[in-house]
């Protein structure tokens, strides 16, 4: 009669008899001893015995067991870490149309988010008096003056939160490059706090906001892929994003574009006549290409930087058609070569381009109620000390 007893005290599965052993007797009676090893999976096995009799056998799941409990306790107890993935954008295309009275300039543009970013780790500082944030490159504001610290004091303005963190900024996106790496880290502390606190606030509440602190910030709550007018901050999703596997590369010179001298030496006569929403429709249905590529920031930045300008013109001879188009994101000072990952051989041959920045991506768009992910493919990127030191993309 043993083989019809298996539930009997002594054959039960404790939490850590999470399997047994199965010994044939020779009187055809089956033996089951129980043995401390783990399963992934609970199961219920049955088993005949010599008499026909049937079996049950049950493994005890302890892994999934403990992983629910982990779950309550974190429930109860909220987040309290969080790292996110904070990813810059290029303008496809850049018209300035208009001068305002605020002393802006109204813009057109087409900003697409890429796989090229930063990574940001947020933990809630256990004082509820102030944020400290830390970094792994020099020259980078780590008070009130850096955008991810305004963002958290905006949020805790606009929601009474109390909720103070400990922030660590782990860059790859260089600075002065016309690329919003600071606007992206901001939107992502938004994006962070509201996640703290139990998402209080909309995505349009976040959007809606960052436009308090700076004028390219609303487009990171978009779904990636934005036509923007006003400042920057009036952004409209486009319903086609341009393809993730179209593959670019990022070449950005040691020496940087201040934005205040390229705005100063801007002139509106001397900009494109073409209408902004016939780039976009182009380049929604047609795709891109150099024609409908166009920034207007790019002749007064080759002003003040004109080895900016000789580094464009040298990209498109070399590369031998390789890219759809070539062109300056942003007020520069990175060039942009869409449809192939590599840069002319030139950039790694001449001493005279040993210290820029280079990286491939790709076009990057995210899903509604989630941040951006970084595409596992993406590659590390480095860059010299002398491409981290410039402190304007973070202070307003």
């Amino acid at each position: 009669m043993a083989s019809s007893h298996l539930l009997s005290h002594h054959l039960f599965p404790s939490p850590l008899q999470t399997s047994t052993n199965r010994f044939n007797l020779p009187n055809g009676r089956v033996f089951l001893r129980p043995c401390t090893r783990f399963r992934k999976n609970p199961s219920l096995r049955i088993a005949a015995s010599g008499s026909g009799r049937k079996q049950v056998e049950f493994v005890y799941n302890l892994e999934d067991k403990l992983n629910k409990l982990a779950d309550e306790v974190d429930k109860e107890a909220g987040l309290s870490r969080l790292t996110l993935f904070s990813p810059c954008k290029i303008n496809v295309f850049l018209r300035i149309t208009g001068k305002r009275e605020d002393g802006y300039h109204d813009l057109a543009s087409l900003f697409h988010v890429i796989s090229l970013g930063d990574t940001i780790k947020f933990s809630l500082s256990p004082t509820k008096t102030k944020d400290r944030l830390s970094t792994n490159v020099p020259g980078v504001p780590l008070d009130e003056r850096n955008l991810i610290i305004k963002a958290l004091n905006l949020y805790r303005k606009k929601t009474g939160t109390d909720n103070f963190f400990w922030i660590h900024l782990d860059k790859k996106v260089p600075t002065g490059a016309g690329l919003g790496g600071g606007s992206s880290n901001a939107a992502t502390a938004l994006w962070a706090a509201n996640q703290f606190s139990g998402c209080i606030a909309s995505e349009d509440d976040l959007q809606e906001w960052s436009a308090e602190i700076g004028s390219d910030i609303p487009f990171f709550f978009s779904h990636g892929a934005a036509y923007c007018t006003g400042r920057g901050e009036v952004v409209e999703d486009i319903p086609r994003a341009l393809p993730p596997n179209l593959p670019m590369v990022l070449v950005k010179p040691k020496e940087e574009c201040s934005t205040a001298e390229v705005y100063k030496r801007f002139r509106l006569e001397q900009t494109s006549s073409t209408d902004p929403s016939m780039l976009l429709k182009q380049i929604t249905e047609n795709g891109i290409s150099q024609d409908v590529c166009i920034n207007d920031l790019e002749p007064p930045a080759f002003e003040v930087l004109p080895s900016l300008k000789r580094l464009k013109k040298r990209i498109i001879a070399a590369s031998k058609g390789d890219y759809q188009a070539v062109f300056m994101s942003g007020s520069g000072s990175t060039i942009v070569g869409v449809g192939a990952p590599d840069p002319p051989a030139f950039i790694y041959d001449e001493d005279d381009y040993k210290d820029v920045f280079v990286s491939d991506a790709c076009f990057l768009t995210r899903e509604e109620n989630e941040w951006y992910k970084e595409p596992v493919s993406q590659a590390g990127v480095s860059f010299s000390e002398e491409d981290t030191t410039d402190e304007s993309p973070y202070i307003s």
